[in-house]
């Protein structure tokens, strides 16, 4: 009885690997720039001011659609490298997300259970934070470790504010707006450096 021999992914050739950096690069702006547009939305209903509330929404549309046009600009320069992605990477990329998805819900469960929703911005901010920890390297993405990194800064301070006593709206304005530019820098960034 012979043994079955393990399977290995193959190895693209170089313009495969051109086209799969362009492909991750591209799908990441967007996926980037819809996050930013519905943090950028949060943050905007928590906003005193219903004008101030309403030039956030009408901004936060163009700002994500030139992110994304600038992702599929044609006779953009290829990325400076191309990407060096682990073994099962689009598996453990859906495992990242699916628990990153799994831990909101629960920030969202208890939050509410608990009575304490002012606690939702920031928590998520964190999880979604956390999550971009692993996805820096399963991309090959280590800009968003910084990614990262400002996130969870943006959740500390919401937290900061929430055991301050700023009530819930400020929060959630402090928290959807910083996330949003966060993650717009983060999709300009990988739109035009790669």
């Amino acid at each position: 009885m012979s043994r079955p021999t393990p399977t290995t992914t193959p190895v693209p050739d170089a313009d495969g690997c051109v086209a799969l950096t362009r492909t991750l690069r591209r799908r990441g702006t967007v996926v980037l720039s819809v996050f930013a547009l519905v943090w950028a939305f949060a943050g905007a209903s928590g906003l005193a001011s219903p004008g101030a509330a309403l030039t956030v929404e009408i901004l936060a549309a163009p700002v994500t659609a030139a992110a994304v046009l600038l992702a599929y600009r044609k006779g953009a320069a290829p990325s400076p490298r191309t990407v060096d992605l682990p073994r099962n990477w689009a598996r453990s990329v859906g495992i990242v997300n699916g628990a990153e998805l799994v831990a909101i819900g629960a920030v969202i469960g208890v939050s509410n259970a608990s009575g304490q929703p002012a606690f939702i911005p920031p928590c998520i901010a964190l999880v979604v934070g956390l999550h971009f920890v692993p996805l820096a390297r399963l991309y090959d993405q280590w800009q968003y470790k910084g990614t990262a990194a400002l996130l969870c800064t943006v959740g500390a301070v919401g937290l900061a504010l929430v055991a301050a006593g700023v009530p819930d709206e400020g929060v959630r304005a402090v928290v959807g707006l910083a996330s949003a530019v966060t993650l717009w820098a983060s999709a300009y960034h990988v739109a035009v450096k790669g």
